[in-house]
């Protein structure tokens, strides 16, 4: 038994019971023995009493002796106990201030009194004593939940109670330093091109490229020298540029001023040479950094070069440059590869659909229609998506002449018929656009989103489509329509070609993109043009398509009437809040004004028919309106560009445009 009960395991501070509870059971158990022992031989039961009392002596004084150490054991935990409550709650690093429901200062711990030096706290409102603080607290009352703030030039994670009225201040700041060291250090990874290199040193002699790439990789080391960054020449148009994000931070500040200083210096050589970067960082995987940096650098390209496109991952690209119009860099050589890929891509498919992008322009129609009869000439079948309840009457007109031609009229479809049509070898041919959220089939898009080929002339903006099979992009280009145009160069000859009626559809989009020819051209415009009217472009007919109804010329006059100058150079119209506008009439009435002395840049702001508030915003190329426009969430070209806002009133949208504009002059 006494081995069963050695056995026994008790709590520390239950071992005196167990003690006592053994004890207790000997003494019983010698009585016995004694009771037992007076019935067989009497002297030997008075031995074993006497050994008894000593035993019951002795049994008494050791339990006492336990019982005292017991008690003095539970009074020094206790006080330990105590005395390390109070001491945590003194000298633990951990602010503590308890307050009254006013948010006075009833207590605080020594640990946070050091942050306030010899300040008197108690009895004082918190907002007295610092302003800062109190308002942290009063903002925070009700979060019940650990928050990160900085308050006294330190770091802090705070946590309220408001039941007891505590406030918990643990001071972070020695972490946060190693967190914004480690975050300053993160890699960056950019990718620098020469835009028009190749175009530029074709023409000089050995001796001006030597210098030129002499001139331009100085420039380029000693701005990475000035910053802590390395910048390595690994191709004639290429550099690698590897820096920390601290680094980057002070470039960005700096709005990259390297891309004025080699496009100024260059220029008063003769030979003015731009670049594009690409910069990715925020991803531990370097191998996907590159990659990132190189899709970066692409964008920066798709949007017509000379400015860099930098993005961190998960976040927003962010834009620098961007200010000149884009250098014609494009070559017959890349027009024939477009055809040929093009091509390819079409013997993969059973159908293709072109599309447009909502309210089609008479380019987006113009290219639907080439890019058709190149599908014809490759002798596949081919469909133009057209919404017939988003048409203007230029674009009415046309179809109007579109049913009168059986071969076409029946190649047109709407969006719910192609929908049906579909399969999934079918291609989406996208043009004149390359953001889906604007395409006049988004559903047809959705379903063929992997397979789809974009055209396009504007220049590119954050939303693209993700794995498009081939991208034609060239935003130096007058209109998709000249692109297109391009093209028929390169197709079969031994089938029909384009008819009269579509060639006129495609100069009318020439026409109207460049405004009668005034706008936006080069030699390669004047090709198209030559070529469209060599296969029977009728010139008459296309100024007839673009004829103004007598309701839209008035609107376009009301809406100038109403023009306002809001700086020296830039002219703004406003519809009424009410009546809803077409917005080709907003983009013509800004087209008009340009032709006004003293007005450099013009902005239409108007309700559309769809609800929303578009502006239309045009510039003679000095002011690049499409940054003005891409940071209220649209895009377009440095000289022609345009948004649409929901939710918000024309002057809600004035007054934002009007802030952009303040803080894009602001920037430059």
């Amino acid at each position: 038994m006494k081995n069963f009960l050695a056995k026994i395991k008790f709590p520390a501070f239950l071992e005196d019971i167990r003690l006592r509870y053994a004890a207790g059971f000997m003494v019983v158990l010698a009585v016995l023995v004694v009771i037992i022992a007076s019935f067989i031989k009497p002297g030997l039961a008075l031995l074993m009493l006497l050994a008894l009392l000593g035993l019951v002596v002795s049994v008494f004084y050791g339990l006492v002796t336990i019982s005292n150490n017991t008690n003095k054991y539970i009074s020094n935990l206790a006080y330990r106990i105590k005395r390390g409550e109070q001491e945590a709650l003194i000298k633990m690093p951990v602010g503590i201030l308890l307050y009254d429901k006013d948010l006075t200062v009833e207590w605080a711990n020594p640990y946070l009194q050091q942050y306030f030096d010899d300040t008197e706290l108690l009895g004082q409102k918190l907002g007295d004593i610092d302003a800062d603080l109190g308002k942290l607290v009063a903002d925070n009352l009700d979060t019940n939940t650990l928050q990160t703030i900085r308050w006294a030039d330190h770091d802090f994670e705070m946590i309220i109670q408001k039941s007891i009225g505590v406030v918990y201040l643990m001071d972070i700041t020695r972490y946060a330093k190693i967190e914004a060291r480690a975050e300053n250090e993160r890699v960056v990874i950019g990718q620098i091109f020469l835009d028009n290199y190749d175009e530029i040193t074709q023409t000089l002699d050995d001796q001006t490229v030597t210098n030129l790439n002499s001139y331009v990789t100085n420039q380029l080391s000693d701005w990475a020298n000035d910053y802590g960054m390395f910048v390595k020449r690994i191709a004639n148009d290429r550099f690698l540029m590897v820096a920390y994000v601290q680094a980057l931070q002070q470039v960005e500040a700096d709005k990259f001023k390297i891309l004025d200083t080699i496009r100024v210096e260059t220029s008063k050589q003769n030979y003015p040479l731009t670049l594009s970067v690409g910069i990715a960082y925020g991803d531990s995987d370097l191998a996907r950094l590159a990659i990132t940096s190189q899709s970066n650098l692409d964008l920066a390209l798709g949007r017509g070069g000379d400015q860099v496109v930098v993005r961190a991952k998960g976040e927003q690209a962010r834009f620098y440059g961007g200010k000149t119009n884009p250098m014609a860099k494009r070559t017959r050589v890349r027009a024939r590869m477009i055809s040929q890929a093009l091509q390819e891509l079409f013997k993969q498919t059973d159908k293709i659909f072109v599309v447009g992008h909502q309210r089609p322009d008479m380019d987006a129609v113009g290219a639907a229609l080439g890019i058709r009869r190149i599908a014809q000439m490759n002798g596949k079948e081919c469909y133009v998506v057209i919404n017939p309840e988003q048409l203007h009457s230029d674009v009415e007109r046309l179809m109007g002449r579109v049913g009168q031609d059986p071969e076409i009229a029946n190649a047109i479809v709407t969006p719910e018929a192609a929908l049906a049509q579909a399969t999934s070898q079918s291609l989406l041919v996208m043009v004149d656009h390359s953001k889906p959220s604007i395409t006049t089939a988004p559903q047809l898009y959705d379903r063929l989103a992997a397979r789809t080929v974009i055209i396009d002339h504007h220049r590119r903006g954050e939303e693209f489509p993700e794995n498009p099979m081939l991208v034609y992009i060239e935003p130096y280009a007058s209109s998709t329509c000249e692109l297109i145009t391009e093209m028929f160069e390169y197709q079969p000859t031994n089938t029909n070609g384009v008819s009269k009626l579509e060639a006129t559809a495609m100069l009318a989009g020439i026409t109207v993109d460049t405004k009668s020819f005034s706008l936006r051209t080069g030699t390669r415009t004047f090709d198209a043009a030559s070529y469209l009217r060599s296969v029977g472009a009728d010139g008459l007919l296309a100024q007839n398509l673009l004829k103004e109804s007598v309701e839209s010329y008035i609107q376009k006059n009301h809406l100038i009437d109403s023009v306002e100058m809001i700086s020296d150079n830039m002219a703004l119209c406003i519809g009424e809040e009410s009546t809803p506008y077409d917005p080709v009439i907003a983009a013509q009435a800004a087209d008009t004004l340009l032709s006004l002395s003293g007005i450099d840049a013009s902005f239409v702001i108007t309700r559309r028919p769809d609800s929303r508030v578009g502006i239309s915003a045009r510039s003679l190329g000095d002011i690049n309106v499409q940054v003005i426009m891409e940071q209220l969430g649209g895009g377009g070209h440095l000289s022609n560009a345009a948004t649409q806002i929901e939710g918000q009133s024309v002057a809600q949208v004035k007054a934002k445009l009007m802030d952009t504009i303040k803080n894009v002059e602001a920037q430059d």
